[in-house]
């Protein structure tokens, strides 16, 4: 069974996100999104809302889970089974870092590859960061996230 680990912070997942997601389900048996616990970063959203969300978008997809880890993304691989790490790529800069951990995490376990795929055009701009600033300061992001998200951010009065 090829199995994929699809590891970050998602605080919030975006459409972004989704769009990778639906990219990559045809090239794998199953998706786990890992929502990673992450010490240098504060989320905006609590680890059980982001969950929620995730699971909540993809509520009628058997083929996509999500959980909750902490510590390295390849201990996270060998608990669930997976032996592909799959990225989002935006931009070129994304790939020099995503690159350094790919060969980081293919030196821990060189049975575990790393996937990337580039965002679609219509995305390639869409952040977690710019979405939570834009958020935070009165801004407008229904454009950048799923209804699960947008249910919980503007909820209907």
């Amino acid at each position: 069974m090829r199995i994929a680990l699809f590891p970050g912070t998602f605080d919030p997942i975006t459409l972004g996100h989704v769009d990778i997601i639906d990219r990559a389900l045809p090239l794998f048996d199953k998706l786990v999104v890992g929502i990673g616990r992450n010490s240098n970063k504060q989320p905006m959203f609590d680890e059980e809302l982001r969950l929620a969300w995730v699971r909540e978008t993809y509520k009628d997809n058997s083929k996509v889970s999500a959980i909750v880890y902490e510590g390295l993304t390849i201990d996270c691989c060998k608990a669930i089974g997976a032996k592909f790490i799959l990225r989002g790529i935006r931009y070129v800069n994304d790939f020099e870092y995503e690159k350094a951990i790919a060969d980081m995490n293919r030196t821990l376990d060189d049975g575990i590859e790393s996937i990337f795929l580039t965002c679609s055009p219509p995305f390639a701009f869409v952040a977690s960061t710019l979405v939570r600033d834009v958020y935070r300061n009165q801004g407008d992001v229904r454009a950048f996230i799923p209804p699960a998200v947008l249910q919980h951010l503007y909820p209907v009065k």
